[in-house]
């Protein structure tokens, strides 16, 4: 009987480790991408990828160090390293739940009964009537339980929960591309609106000086009352703008402090000296539209939920079949402490335990659908997201290559109304002109260097959105690299 029982029991044991697991078997969907890109530029270097540390390619050690701080202090980073920690755990349990329980588990009572009721306990020499008297009754010992797996569905719940956490990991890869890009975009943004302020602050000047020639010809007889009105308006319509260019450059510092995890105006005076709008490069990136799929983490993060959505459908499936158990338990039953340990105080059990859905109203196959409609879902969510992913890089492409166009145009503009300015100039000084030509060639010039202020950092942006778009750079930084959450929550807490 023994030999029986081993057989039985290695039987079952094989049963359980390789028996088949209900519901659809994964396998990753083979979305149809083009080859290129239809707004690729003509010419393209193929060493220039979007996996490298694209920040660099401004060549700016301030924003080098911006980056380098956000993403080992931004929260969001920290809030997407604890969703990892806990998908981790989740896992663990899933998987625990592939062998068997252990519990040790002891009592003591003291209780009384009466004897018409029970009778004798037992007969024999040891016979123990319960009378009008307590009794104490001791009892300590294990039981063991495990579920044989044979439709998978411990299978299956681990598979999902393996998906959920590699989709967590992509999660905080797409957390930690949006930082990287919300803090050069911002830093950008910053230089840009400090070269705005300053040109802003140089044409306000020359129109100062305009304005105290006119004043001067004005008194010598040589200009009208009226010019002296328009110059003075084109000096108060160029004051009145470099207000809300200060609160645009104030927010962006704000905006980058809170990125690094610090107060708004933190880094006020590490960023209030000007500099230039770091420079893009014209060399873009030549990555094809089948390496957006493997670069992109959200793509990834989709198509892992994807695979957790098939394996819940096995889950929900295996409900349909029986759960097999192997139940024991050994121990020791005693009514007086010093029998406790004696042969006769022990106790085992051992045998299968099963358990099998037979009528419930339809809520299991309800359950499946539930799961299939759900896999369905994730699908459609993920072949969008490859959609959405594609559309942004072709914007990006146009958006880039346009703004360079502009930039270039205004450059050329830019030179031209410097010499329109200065022939007019001469020629009003010279009394061959009206004053009018001074201030119309003066506001074109302004305007078109403020404009080229914005294109130099907006061909900068979009080169950002561009390496975004792609998904370059988030597995630069592995996990484990950011501040702890409780250090980070001292920190604020000693803040005044």
């Amino acid at each position: 009987m023994k030999g029986a029982g081993r057989l039985i029991a290695n039987a079952l044991l094989v049963v359980a480790t390789f028996g088949c697991a209900v519901g659809p078997n994964y396998r990753p969907p083979a979305p149809d991408v083009p080859v290129r890109w239809s707004e690729a530029p003509p010419k393209q270097s193929s060493s220039t990828r979007a996996q490298v540390q694209w920040w660099k390619t401004f060549n700016d050690p301030e924003l080098d160090s911006l980056v380098d701080r956000a993403v080992r202090a931004n929260l969001g980073m920290q809030l997407a390293e604890a969703r990892i920690r806990e998908a981790r755990a989740r896992r663990a349990i899933a998987a625990a739940r592939l062998w068997p329980s252990l519990d040790a588990a002891g009592l003591y009572a003291r209780r009384w009964q009466d004897v018409d009721v029970l009778g004798e306990l037992s007969a024999g020499p040891q016979a123990v009537t319960l009378g009008a008297q307590p009794q104490n009754f001791f009892e300590a010992g294990f039981d063991a339980s495990w579920e044989l797996d044979l439709f998978g569905r411990t299978r299956r719940s681990v598979e999902a929960s393996r998906a959920d956490l590699e989709a967590s990991f992509y999660d905080r890869g797409d957390v930690l591309l949006t930082l990287l890009a919300e803090v050069v975009r911002n830093y950008i943004d910053l230089r840009g609106f400090q070269t705005q302020l300053d040109v802003a602050r140089s044409n306000f000047a020359a129109q100062q000086d305009t304005l105290g020639l006119t004043r001067a010809r004005y008194q010598a007889g040589l200009a009208s009352d009226l010019d002296v009105a328009r110059a003075e308006a084109q000096v108060r319509a160029k004051q009145s703008q470099m207000p809300g260019l200060e609160t645009s450059y104030k927010e962006a510092v704000h905006r980058l402090g809170v990125l690094l995890d610090e107060p708004p105006g933190a880094l006020s005076a590490e960023l209030v000296t000007p500099a230039v709008i770091p420079v893009a490069p014209r060399e873009l990136p030549a990555d094809l539209p089948s390496d957006v799929l493997r670069q992109r983490p959200d793509l990834r993060r989709a198509e892992r939920q994807l695979a957790a959505a098939t394996a819940r459908v096995g889950v929900a499936t295996a409900d349909l079949y029986p759960r097999v158990f192997l139940l024991g338990s050994a121990g020791l039953d005693s009514l007086a402490a010093s029998d406790f340990f004696s042969t006769d105080s022990k106790t085992w059990s051992v045998g299968p335990s099963i358990s099998w859905p037979i009528f419930r109203a339809g809520q299991i196959v309800a359950s499946i659908e539930v799961r299939d409609a759900q896999q369905q879902q994730a699908l459609i969510s993920y072949r969008q997201a490859i959609l959405n992913a594609l559309e942004e890089v072709e914007n990006a492409l146009v958006a880039y290559a346009s703004e360079r166009n502009r930039y270039d145009a205004l450059t050329e503009t830019v030179f031209s109304n410097e010499r329109a300015v200065t022939l007019a100039t001469q020629l009003y000084t010279s009394g061959l002109s009206d004053f009018r030509n001074v201030l119309d060639a003066q506001r074109n010039l302004f305007q078109t260097e403020s404009e080229q202020a914005q294109s130099k950092a907006a061909i900068a942006i979009d080169l950002v959105a561009l390496y975004k778009a792609l998904g370059g750079s988030w597995e630069a930084f592995a996990p484990g690299q950011l501040a702890s959450s409780r250090s980070s929550a001292a920190r604020i807490a000693v803040r005044p």
